[in-house]
């Protein structure tokens, strides 16, 4: 336990976003004066406010520090309280209070700070409804997601089921890795498959079958084999690891679940990009916890990895050209260049991926059939790379001359500075090395509104090109981008606002609409291809009910779990555009993941929900049959 606490609560104040009161009791034995505190909150205050009992020394994003009074001095068993009036946005859930706290004493030695959640000040705050039905099932079999045909008969559970005798090496290597798969997630349970036969087993035949379609699959049940048909290994892939679900759900809810007979699965995916981002700059996964959440992706039949690697908060990619990005950029603290933000306390962290971590992970996805998209988000979202090299900025350009969202000051790469080019040149020679895969993402999002507009070496380069203000000027510096990622075999994939002051060449350029529902229509009508991940339901850091005590985020509403699951992406998508649109995708962002408790809460069951929306088609869902097999389903 911490020798100080820090303690906040929040009412509503007509005309403005409320009042946040702090309140930091000394719990040691000795008086408290001449120190600081700094806590770092979702809940911003803005630059016109009234503090009352203490002042605002600094404030970077989510980091503020706060003095008190002259002279103060907190006593033993005491406490300091002030109170902030003019706050960025009104908080809506009990997250949004502090994430980290600590004192700067007299001697300039930093100390933690416990602190507990925002308190609700004068009203109710609700009730959250449960996230799940029990649920029910009409037929007895757990496959998630449930797929686009089946026939069956409920039969006999076999011991184990195993390949036969005359199956080929490349078809054992396959089996061989789902039976790992499922020993990773589920350690404590029994293997439902074995390399060798076994008495009281099920032999499974493999068969290639080229009528089949790219990825699917079918399974035919008999009561002396099972026939697992498919025409290329990711077929093959998904059938074993439906028969793995079967075996699951039978032996752990024998009462609900049964294993087939008889009978036929015919299966194959709706969308062809079934994907999951997760955010490692706002908080950092190490290699292991990356590797684990690909094999949930794996279990639940999505194909696609998007790694967000950088942001304001930090780079966490390894690039040998530039050293300074992860020995600066990837660590926060007190007293280092980056300051703390959402869940940094008194002692610096820090943390990136090595090019031999990023090599075995892309690895591992892949031979699981997810491919590894990396996301360096540029040219906003780079506080982290501008400070770790100062040579990519216009030293002419005023130091707080704009702001982005989240409240962090120039915080975009600036178009006009040559050596921008070079640089992102260096960094995307060293990623297609490490990924394969067709894409990289490059972000374009959140570019504040007057970036760069004070800018002498940009108001220069608007003038020769004939730009009219910042939307301009970002598509000037994409299509840069785009270039260099070309001449190096590689497609641009964006999100939405990459299509501002006039975008890039569609060809080859993959956009992800996250804004709202409706501008992914407007990116398929402007001829974009479109995955749709909108806040409004693919968002899992969102709250999940509206009531206070709900965790999670609250810009883009609440999503509940049958929400993520019954959302429609398609929409209103007229039918002359659907082959514009290549899937769906959830969104990790881990802002206020502070705890795997946390994360768990919030991810699950909406992503498997987000899985199964992108692999089956709507009129095959049901929302009972899923709360149902969900409870069954790996955890991070």
């Amino acid at each position: 336990m911490a020798d100080y606490r820090l303690e906040t609560s929040w009412r509503p104040v007509e005309g403005g976003f409320g009042r946040l009161t702090v309140t930091l009791f000394n719990l040691s034995a000795e008086p408290l004066s001449g120190f600081s505190l700094a806590y770092t909150s979702e809940t911003r205050v803005a630059d016109k406010h009234v503090c009352d009992g203490g002042s605002l020394k600094r404030q970077v994003a989510h980091f503020h520090e706060f003095l008190p009074s002259e002279g103060l001095s907190v006593p033993p068993g005491g406490h300091w309280r002030f109170a902030v009036e003019g706050l960025s946005r009104e908080p809506k859930h009990v997250t949004a209070g502090v994430k980290s706290a600590y004192l700067t004493l007299a001697d300039g030695r930093h100390v933690p700070v416990d602190f507990g959640g925002l308190m609700l000040e004068g009203r109710d705050g609700g009730v959250a409804p449960p996230l799940l039905p029990p649920g029910r099932v009409q037929e007895p079999y757990s496959l998630l997601p449930w797929p686009l045909a089946l026939a069956l008969k409920a039969g006999e559970l076999p011991v184990v089921l195993y390949p036969t005798g005359k199956t080929r090496p490349n078809a054992i290597k396959a089996f061989s890795l789902v039976l790992a798969l499922y020993q990773r997630l589920y350690p404590a349970d029994k293997v439902p498959f074995s390399l060798s036969a076994v008495e009281g087993g099920r032999a499974i035949r493999f068969v290639t079958e080229s009528s089949i379609a790219e990825s699917a699959y079918e399974l035919r049940f008999t009561a002396h084999e099972i026939v697992l048909s498919s025409a290329d290994a990711a077929g093959r892939h998904y059938g074993l690891i439906s028969l793995a679900q079967l075996m699951h759900g039978a032996r752990a809810d024998r009462e609900n679940f049964k294993f087939p007979n008889f009978g036929t699965i015919a299966d194959q995916p709706r969308y062809d990009w079934r994907g999951c981002h997760l955010d490692v700059a706002r908080q950092f996964y190490p290699v292991a916890d990356v590797m684990r959440l690909i094999d949930i992706l794996a279990w639940n039949k999505l194909n696609i990895f998007h790694w967000h690697l950088t942001d304001d908060e930090a780079w966490r990619l390894e690039i040998k050209a530039y050293p300074a990005l992860t020995e600066i950029g990837a660590r926060r603290g007190p007293d280092e260049v980056l300051v703390p933000q959402l869940g940094d306390g008194a002692d610096p962290r820090s943390g990136h991926y090595t090019q031999e971590d990023v090599r075995r992970i892309v690895a591992h996805a892949a031979s699981l059939g997810v491919e590894v998209v990396p996301e360096i988000d540029v040219p906003g979202h780079s506080t982290a790379t501008l400070l770790s090299l100062p040579a990519l900025v216009d030293g002419q350009e005023a130091p707080d001359s704009y702001r982005a969202v989240q409240g962090y000051p120039n915080n975009a790469l600036n178009p006009a500075v040559e050596f921008t080019y070079e640089f992102l040149g260096k960094v995307f020679d060293e990623m297609v090395a490490l990924f394969p895969g067709d894409y990289i993402h490059i972000g374009g999002d959140e570019v504040a509104n007057g970036a760069w507009l004070s800018s002498p070496l940009c108001k220069a380069l608007m003038e020769r090109e004939r730009l009219a203000g910042m939307a301009d000027l970002q598509s000037y510096f994409l299509k840069r981008v785009k270039a260099l990622l070309s001449e190096r075999g590689r497609r641009l994939a964006g999100w939405n606002e990459a299509s501002l002051g006039g975008g890039v060449d569609r060809d080859g350029t993959l956009l992800m609409a996250w804004e709202k529902p409706a501008v992914g229509i407007e990116l398929a009508q402007q001829g974009y291809d479109v995955v749709m991940t909108p806040g409004q339901a693919y968002y899992l850091d969102m709250a999940q009910a509206e009531a206070w005590d709900e965790p999670g985020a609250s810009w883009a509403g609440h999503a509940p779990p049958e929400h993520s699951y019954a959302y429609e992406a398609e929409g209103e998508l007229p039918d002359g555009l659907r082959e514009k649109m290549r899937g769906i995708q959830a969104c990790i962002w881990t802002e206020n993941f502070l705890s795997r408790a946390y994360f768990n809460r919030l991810v699950f069951p909406r992503l498997p929900a987000v899985a199964e929306a992108a692999w089956t088609p709507l009129e095959r869902k049901d929302w009972d049959r899923f709360a149902a097999i969900v409870r069954m389903w790996p955890m991070l």
